[in-house]
């Protein structure tokens, strides 16, 4: 069960309650925010939505939430539900939960977190005649047709040659002023621009610099940043999503020559303990030695050191893979925000989070020396698998390619 199913279960136990009398509410929630738990908590997941409906409903916020915990307890997926504090509710997935998320994405493919929450919305979106804004009007674009909405594109001028051959826009995008008649008109789309031309940086590279920052934020583009933006490197955030997601298709080659396929289930056999990352030798670009994070240096694509979230530190797996788990959880809500706000850099940020998450699992994917594949190392394989998926289905949201060799 992703964050987002369990938040419209958790809406759907408030509108049962509702229904059946049990809770008196002039006006419904329209949404649930459910969240890892804060201190003092406990599961998997929190939400504080009792507290929100005490006063509408007249009822004090302990006794509401244990009427929700009732009813969220006779849903399937769900093991245990704890009041704490105030009337916070804590809900645990049951044993299979994450066994359920992964084969929920490998099911889907790069489609995962795709929906039809905007079915039936046109949405006009207009931009400047600049290539940064052009850019980001596409990639938005292409996320809200992944939540079923259906984009009507506009721009002050028709988009240069140059930008439809090697940024990869549309050329088919016509000149406007962006005051069409659609169920959602958006303010016109007027990014910092570029300082340069990005087209020399190639259609990957120039679309993450431009839309890897916040509209906001001023890119970082010229002669003295294209050394940054190319670089195969770990200070390079591009770098690090697709050198993550080879690795992940590397890995599923090499466990097909050693005779075993991904399967989800526990991450650990019996007893072992929790995975970690600690201290057993470097990771290399074949995926047979596991990732330390003591002086080794950079990881490059030779896979000669640690992988890090900014290129200033090490990467430590926390001692499990819940960290990466969590964030192919929200993989759904992060595209519904980036589709309702219109920020592909929403995107672009998860799927670094992601690549960074995955580096402490790899080195522990395959079988080290006469190991034999155990179940535990199908399941890596398999929540393996599924980062490269998510990462593959975001990186082509944003119109850039995600190649299995780097």
């Amino acid at each position: 069960m992703t964050p987002v199913e369990l938040s419209r279960t958790v809406l759907h136990a408030v509108r049962r309650a509702v229904d059946e009398g049990e809770l008196a509410l002039a006006v419904l929630p329209e949404r649930v925010v459910v969240a890892p738990p804060g201190p003092g908590g406990c599961g998997d997941y929190a939400t504080n939505v009792a507290l929100q409906l005490a006063r509408p409903a007249g009822q004090p916020a302990p006794a509401l939430a244990e009427l929700l915990r009732t009813r969220l307890l006779r849903t399937d997926g769900i093991s245990d539900v704890v009041v704490t504090g105030p009337g916070f509710l804590n809900i645990s997935l049951d044993g299979d939960a994450d066994g359920r998320l992964v084969r929920d994405i490998l099911r889907a493919g790069p489609r995962y977190g795709h929906s039809d929450t905007l079915a039936g919305q046109t949405v006009e979106l207009h931009a400047a005649h600049d290539a940064r804004a052009v850019v980001l009007m596409d990639a938005a674009a292409r996320v809200l047709r992944s939540q079923g909405a259906r984009p009507r594109l506009t721009c002050a001028g028709p988009p240069e040659d140059a930008w439809v051959r090697i940024l990869g826009v549309p050329s088919d995008i016509p000149a406007g002023t962006g005051t069409g008649t659609g169920t959602g008109t958006d303010a016109p789309l007027r990014p910092v621009p570029a300082p340069a031309d990005p087209t020399p940086l190639g259609r990957d590279a120039a679309r993450w610099a431009l839309l890897h920052p916040a509209p906001h934020d001023r890119p970082h583009i010229g002669d003295s940043q294209r050394e940054q933006h190319l670089a195969q490197r770990e200070t390079n955030p591009l770098f690090r999503v697709r050198y993550a997601h080879a690795r992940t298709r590397a890995l599923l080659h090499n466990a097909a020559d050693l005779g075993f396929t991904p399967e989800p289930g526990p991450l650990t056999p019996e007893g072992d303990g929790p995975l970690t990352s600690e201290g057993d030798g470097p990771l290399t670009s074949e995926g047979d030695g596991p990732l330390t994070s003591e002086g080794d240096g950079p990881l490059t694509s030779e896979g000669d050191g640690p992988l890090t979230s900014e290129g200033d530190g090490p990467v430590t797996a926390d001692g499990d893979a819940q960290g990466l788990i969590q964030l192919l959880a929200d993989h759904p809500r992060v595209l519904a925000a980036t589709a309702a706000h219109r920020a592909p850099d929403r995107l672009a940020r998860h799927l670094v989070a992601v690549a960074d998450a995955l580096a402490p699992l790899l080195p522990s994917v395959l079988p080290l020396g006469d190991e034999k594949p155990s179940a535990a190392h199908r399941a890596r394989l398999a929540l393996a698998e599924a980062a490269g998926t998510v990462l593959a289905g975001g990186l082509s949201l944003l119109g850039i390619d995600a190649p299995e060799h780097l």
